[in-house]
Order: structure tokens, then C-alpha cells, then sequence
């Protein structure tokens, strides 16, 4: 081999070789107890510290939730703070509190833009101060300025929401971590600058997009020395009616029996890490009611919150096809326990299909693809091929849903079926507005089943898809006895037991209510209305609905006051919560699809109204205090850190492989692919001047490095 040629094989071998170490620097272990270092630029850095106190008190299905988060800088410099943390995305979050030593501040909730001048300003004069900002009704940012050694930050947040009954049981979620989100390259394209936009196109979809940059990652980007402590939970709950059952199949859990009706509960080892969701299930005794009415009044008007529970479904004889359109997310981030989660549901649902259904099965994570051209009948053989295709799939790439959708809903229903789509996905994307949008545009008259597999999925996104599709969403923790998750999800994809559901107000002259329209309600489960009332003392009201096709009815006696003498009651917070929420539904619906009156524009004022005027955040509302007191002589020179997040439970780091800031980056096994393809196409090009001698060269040096690629993708996905 000539000198020439060994040069150009070892100039590509550097390039390589220095471009890989450049993606994945090994972080330096930290020898400091409690202290998170990792190397950033030849520099070491040290991340700020968090605990998480989250204290819970249920009465009945409501609850209020106080969650207090302590920051502390354990460097020697001052530094100011971020921390990404999602919460439950029904939650009114409607009070903040910033204690500094002996000074409490309570935050004010402002217009966003105003809330962040505050928060800048404060920050510029050494001020401590904390700002909350929502990018999602599930994910928010806590920015804390100007956190000093030995100083530490305490921040409460309270929230109020209402609790939904679930396959009988009632369920408190609490988020404890928010995943890695994929954005698909083009959804965070910057729109114009103001001055060349007219009034009417200010608020675009970009704006509602844009994500916060993800933070460093414990075991991934940096040392896995994070505290296994960093969140305490305890709970307080007043069933009102005698409690039966009361589990957690999360996290291990003491229960202390107060009462019949009352039981205090906690994590059995006191702390825990954040790495993945706390979900608590109870259920009470006693016969309730189909309907029940809570209400309250103020200056403000009155109140109402109406809970409706199914009736008891009478047999069915005739039971119609189903086209089962199963979608499932192939993606990177369902590398390890999810996917095979998904394959488990898989086996059962396909196992419990009927003689008379048809099914489809689709895969996705960069495309989508299909196992046959169409739905194919139910037959044992048909089944059994099934199996075997999912038994085949493996994650890895991108979660690019609008192909998915495209797919599933592209072809037209088989003849004489109901369709029913089940999505199988962690949901973990940034594009969700864009994602609602075509589901809402493309699904016609199919009913859709969003099934999210992971320990912390989104459940805002899943939860929408599910009540836009007229179905529901159901969650699978691998970590939980996922066979026995994955068989009564499968035998539970049956139809409603009320359709079609109105209300007849009677003279109660109801107003404002939500949800407009009133999803269908399933076996063991329950929906609340949410609305506003006039007229004080008793009314009937009657609702209306269809039991397997048959009209039904159920009249409700409730009796409103006149006045309250209740301080702080959740019902006009959950009420204005409620309202928010409806409005971002018609922000995520196509244009076409909204009363003319109501452009993007005025749903937005109509948002920001209700945060000013509940102080509750809101995306264009915000929370933010400042203390008094001067403690940073040069904040000009302060850092900007981000608290690091641990590895969400049961992925893998091929869940972190995209660039979640705003737009999509290749993963760490694709660059270096495209690092050895480059190298290729220079040998191809040099060996069509050259002795094909050199081109065998080439293609060694071209094997060790795809072996070395190959190799180091095994570890970084282990």
C-alpha cells in the first residue's frame, strides 16, 4: 500500500475516531458525596440539588395537592436554576409560595411575557426569585434566580383536580419525570418576527410547539450519582364512604388506618427517586349513585361540578364485527420493557379476537408500515401469522405519529364493522397540537383506544386521543405484573355502555359547561361536567343517553345554594381549569371544525382571562415571586444550570437519542453512520483513481469501524 493511501486511511480513522469521542465523552465520576459533577469543556461543573415533598389530601374523588421543592446550590458560586418537572395534566394549579430563610413571598400569577420581564429584572438586580412557566398542561419549568451557597430555595406549588374513576377504582396519578420528547424535524421552525406579522397570525402553531431544552440525564450524560431520595409522598385520604381497597402497583406503600373512612398513606421506604410515576388506585364501599352534584357560590356566580357513572349494561345477544386496527410505536424510546410490554398486549388482544372480527396491524417509528395491505379475518392461521410479525419487531428511530395515522386511517373501514384503533405508544413527542389536529381530521367514525406503555408516558396526549376518538386511554407500567395488565386491557376493547349522551337542564339554566360535547361512558369508569348556575334551591335535570341503541334515561334532583359558607372551595377553580382545557381542545382542532367566531386569537384571550382572573397557570399565564433582599453582587457573571433528571425507568438510552430542543437531530448510531458512509463514499470516489488494491484496503479500516460502532451502540443501549 502505497504512503499516500496509508495517510488518507489514517486521517478518516482520526476523523472518526474524534467525532464519536465528541458525542459520547464519558462523564467524570464525582468523588464529592452529594455533589454531581461531570465535565463540560475541559471544566468540571456541579448541577444544582433538588427534593421533592408532595403532600396529597383526598376527600372523596377531589383532590389538593401541595408539592414543595427545595433547591440548594452545593458549589461555591452563585448560579441561577432550572428544573423541568411535569405534573398531572388535569391539575388547577392556582398558588405558589417562595420561602428564602425567614422571608416568604407569595407569587403573583401574571401574563407570561410580564412574569418573565419580573423574573429578569429580579434576576438582574441578585434578587432571589422563581418563575413557573407551562409548555403543557403536564410539563412545566421552575427557573429560580440568583440561588446562593448554603442558601436554599423552597417552592410550594398547590393544585386542585378531580379524580376520575377508572375500571371502578379511583386513581390519583402524580407525575414525578418528564420523558424525552422527539420533534419532528420542521414543527420548531421560528415564525417571523412580530413587526412582520399582522395581528391575526401572531399566535401560530410554532408558539404552542416550542419545548424547553431537555436537561443533562443521570447515567447517560452525566455521573449516575443522583440522590435515591429525592421525593417524599404522603397522602391523606377521606373516602366519605367506607374504603375497601387501597394499592399502589408503582411503588411500595404503607397505608395507616384512621377510621372506616379515613387511612393516611406514604412510600414504605420513606423516599424515592423520581424516575418514574407514583399511581395510587382505591375504592370505596357502598352503592353510589349514577349521578351526584356538587355546587358553590360566591360573588363570582355559582358553581356546579356533575359526576355521571354508567348504567349497568344489560346483555348483548348480537354482537357487531370489529375491524381492529392495532398501531404500535416501534420508536427508540420503546426500546427494552415498553416494546415488550406492547408485544405482551399483542399476544392476548389477538387471542381474544372474535371469529366474526377483522384486524390490521401497523408499526411505526420514522414510517409506518402494515402486516398485510388490509384487515384480514380473525382466522387461527391469520392470528398465529400475526403473532409472529410482532413477536419480529424491534425499536429503534424516530416517533413520527402523523405517519401512523395516515396509515391506520387511509383506507376505508371494512364493510359492516366498527372500527377500532389502538394505539400502543409512549407518546413521548413535542408535536402534539399538529398530532390532535390530523386525529381529529382523519378519524371518522372509528373509536380510538390509546393504550400508553411506559413508567412516566404522556398522558396528555393520550388522554385527548382517547376522548377525541370516542374511546378512553388505559395505561401499562412494565414494571407493574404486566401480564395481567395486558389481559384485561385486552378483554376490556369492547363498545360503551352509554352513547350519545345529553342533558336536559330543565330551569336550572345551565351555562358554561364542559366538555361540549359529553364523551360516551364505559363500563366502571365516570366523566364530570363542569358548568355554571344561576338559579339557587332544587331543580330536576334529566340525562339522556342510548344503552346498546335503546334510549334511556336518568332524572337528578339536586338542590344548589344560594350562598357558601366554604372558603376556597375547588369547584370554581376546577370549573375555570375545565374551561381552559376545552378551549386548547379547539386550539388542537382543525380550523374548519370551530364556530367561525373563535380564531386562535381570541381563545388565546380567553385563556390568559381565566388564569388572571382564578390565578391559575395557564400557557400564557404565570407564576413568579421575588424577595426583597440583594444576595448576588454579580449576578452578570452567574451561570445558568439545569437540575439533572434521572433515566425514566424501563428505557433505554435509545430514548434519549434525539435533540428534543426543537428539532430532530440523528441519533448517536446515525451519525456515526453517516460518519462511515462519508468515509466510503471518499474511498469509492479516490479508488476510481486508484488501484482497486487500495479500495480492499479501504473496506478493512471501513469493517473495524462499523465492529467499533456497533460495539459501542451495544453498550450505550444495554
Amino acid at each position: 500500500m502505497r504512503a499516500s493511501t496509508k495517510k488518507y486511511m489514517l486521517i478518516v480513522s482520526f476523523i472518526f475516531l474524534m467525532t464519536s469521542a465528541a458525542f459520547a465523552a464519558p462523564p467524570v465520576p464525582d468523588e464529592v458525596g452529594g455533589q454531581i459533577e461531570a465535565v463540560v469543556d475541559g471544566q468540571k461543573v456541579t448541577f444544582p440539588a433538588l427534593k421533592t415533598d408532595i403532600k396529597a389530601d383526598i376527600k372523596g374523588d377531589l383532590v389538593t395537592v401541595k408539592v414543595t421543592q427545595t433547591f440548594e446550590n452545593p458549589s461555591d458560586k452563585p448560579v441561577h436554576a432550572s428544573y423541568l418537572f411535569p405534573l398531572s395534566h388535569n391539575a388547577a394549579v392556582n398558588h405558589m409560595v417562595m420561602t428564602v430563610g425567614d422571608e416568604r413571598v407569595e407569587a403573583r400569577i401574571k401574563r407570561t411575557e410580564e412574569a418573565k420581564a419580573t423574573f429578569q429584572q429580579a434576576k438582574q438586580e441578585g434578587k432571589v426569585a422563581s418563575l413557573l412557566t407551562e409548555y403543557r398542561p403536564n410539563m412545566f419549568t421552575q427557573n429560580i434566580a440568583n440561588l446562593m451557597p448554603g442558601m436554599p430555595v423552597e417552592v410550594t406549588l398547590t393544585y386542585v383536580e378531580t379524580l376520575a374513576k377508572i375500571d371502578g377504582q379511583y386513581e390519583l396519578v402524580l407525575p414525578l419525570i418528564v420523558g424525552p420528547r422527539y420533534q419532528p424535524a420542521g414543527a420548531g421552525i421560528a415564525p417571523a418576527p412580530a413587526s412582520q406579522v399582522s395581528s391575526k397570525e401572531k399566535l401560530d402553531k410554532w408558539e404552542l410547539e416550542q419545548l424547553p431544552g431537555y436537561p443533562a440525564v443521570a447515567g447517560l450524560t452525566i455521573p449516575d450519582t443522583l440522590e435515591k431520595d429525592r421525593v417524599a409522598i404522603n397522602i391523606s385520604l377521606d373516602g366519605g364512604l367506607p374504603i375497601t381497597a387501597v394499592s399502589s402497583a408503582t411503588h411500595a406503600i404503607t397505608e395507616e388506618k384512621q377510621s372506616e373512612t379515613k387511612s393516611l398513606i406514604h412510600l414504605a421506604e420513606g423516599r424515592t427517586i423520581d424516575n418514574k410515576d407514583f399511581v395510587l388506585r382505591y375504592s370505596l364501599s357502598g352503592s353510589a349513585p349514577q349521578a351526584g352534584m356538587l355546587a358553590y357560590k360566591d360573588s363570582r356566580g355559582g358553581f356546579f361540578s356533575l359526576q355521571l357513572e354508567p348504567p349497568a349494561a344489560p346483555a348483548v345477544k348480537d354482537i357487531a364485527p370489529r375491524e381492529m386496527v392495532f398501531v404500535l410505536d416501534t420508536s427508540g424510546s420503546m426500546n427494552g420493557e415498553p416494546i415488550e410490554a406492547s408485544k405482551l398486549f399483542m399476544k392476548h388482544a389477538l387471542n381474544s379476537m372474535r371469529a366474526s372480527d377483522y384486524f390490521r396491524i401497523i408499526r411505526f417509528s420514522n414510517n409506518a408500515e402494515e402486516f398485510t395491505s388490509g384487515p384480514v379475518p380473525a382466522t387461527t392461521e391469520n392470528i398465529e401469522k400475526g403473532q409472529k410479525y410482532v413477536a419480529s419487531l424491534t425499536a429503534d428511530g424516530g416517533t413520527e405519529i402523523p405517519t401512523a395515522i395516515n396509515q391506520a386511517f387511509g383506507i376505508a373501514p371494512k364493510d359492516g364493522t366498527l372500527r377500532m384503533v389502538v394505539f400502543l405508544t409512549d407518546g413521548y413527542i413535542g408535536n402534539e397540537a399538529s398530532v390532535l389536529s390530523l386525529t381529529s381530521e382523519k378519524m371518522g367514525a372509528a373509536r380510538i383506544f390509546a393504550l400508553g406503555v411506559g413508567t412516566s408516558v404522556n398522558r396528555y396526549l393520550l388522554e385527548e386521543m382517547g376522548r377525541i376518538g370516542n374511546g378512553y386511554a388505559r395505561f401499562i407500567d412494565p414494571t407493574e405484573k404486566a401480564d395481567d395488565v395486558a389481559i384485561q386491557l385486552a378483554n376490556k376493547l369492547e363498545s360503551p355502555v352509554l352513547t350519545d349522551i345529553s342533558i336536559d337542564w330543565g330551569d336550572l339554566k345551565a351555562r358554561e359547561f364542559t366538555p361540549v360535547r359529553i364523551p360516551d361512558l364505559f363500563a366502571g369508569s365516570s366523566i364530570r361536567i363542569q358548568g355554571q348556575y344561576e338559579q339557587s334551591g332544587k331543580h330536576t335535570i334529566t340525562v339522556h343517553g342510548l344503552v346498546n341503541g335503546r334510549k334511556a334515561s336518568l332524572p337528578v334532583t339536586v338542590d344548589l345554594p344560594e350562598a357558601s359558607d366554604e372558603k376556597d372551595s375547588p369547584i370554581p377553580v376546577i370549573w375555570a381549569r375545565a374551561q381552559i382545557a376545552e378551549a386548547m381542545r379547539q386550539i388542537n382542532s382543525p380550523s374548519y371544525r370551530r364556530a367561525p367566531e373563535l380564531s386562535e386569537d381570541k381563545i388565546k384571550l380567553k385563556v390568559t382571562d381565566l388564569g388572571l382572573d382564578f390565578s391559575l397557570m395557564t400557557r400564557w399565564t404565570s407564576f413568579v415571586a421575588v424577595s426583597d433582599k440583594v444576595v448576588n453582587e454579580h449576578p452578570e457573571s452567574t451561570e445558568q444550570k439545569d437540575v439533572p433528571l434521572p433515566m425514566v425507568a424501563g428505557v433505554t438510552a435509545k430514548a434519549y437519542g434525539q435533540s428534543f430542543s426543537g428539532a430532530s437531530a440523528p441519533e448517536p448510531s446515525t451519525i456515526a453512520g453517516m460518519i462511515i458512509l462519508a468515509a466510503m463514499a471518499g474511498a469509492l470516489f479516490y479508488c476510481r483513481r486508484k488501484r482497486e488494491s487500495d479500495f480492499h484496503a479501504y473496506l478493512y479500516v471501513l469493517a473495524f469501524l462499523i465492529r467499533r460502532s456497533t460495539r459501542r451502540k451495544g453498550k450505550d443501549h444495554a
